[in-house]
């Protein structure tokens, strides 16, 4: 059987690891302890991914110190002068971005492409209705 450290898991889940210790601790993640260590079978992870969300090769990655980076699909994009929103469709929930357009250009971003949207912020504020 094929298992992951704790680190490893965090990767293919594109998750902090804290977060993978408690998801295990609360056996809402596969996993089994041996001593300190959390183990975690490879296959049951990626098959919680669903198909054709496994890891993919990039050829040109980079680690970024931001915790908080969630995949989605972009589902609009709109310029305006120098600026785009651009519109990311994260599960039933939806993130607007404001960036350069030559930046949406040089990503040559299109509706439909699966995105990463990295947030890296001193605040986040929770609100109630």
């Amino acid at each position: 059987m094929d298992t992951l450290g704790v680190a490893e898991a965090a990767a293919l889940l594109h998750l902090n690891p804290k977060r993978v210790q408690y998801l295990a601790r609360t056996g809402r993640l596969p996993a089994v302890r041996l001593g300190r260590k959390w183990l975690f079978p490879r296959h049951q992870l990626e098959g919680m991914l669903g198909p054709g969300n496994g890891p993919r090769p990039a050829p040109h990655s980079i680690d970024l110190s931001a915790r908080n980076q969630l995949r989605g699909t972009v589902a609009a994009i709109s310029t305006e002068g120098l600026m785009a929103e651009i519109v990311v469709g994260i599960g039933d929930q939806e993130l607007v971005s404001v960036i350069t357009k030559s930046a949406a250009e040089r990503l040559r971003l299109r509706v439909g492409d699966e995105v990463y949207a990295v947030i890296k912020s001193t605040e986040v504020m929770i609100g109630r209705g």
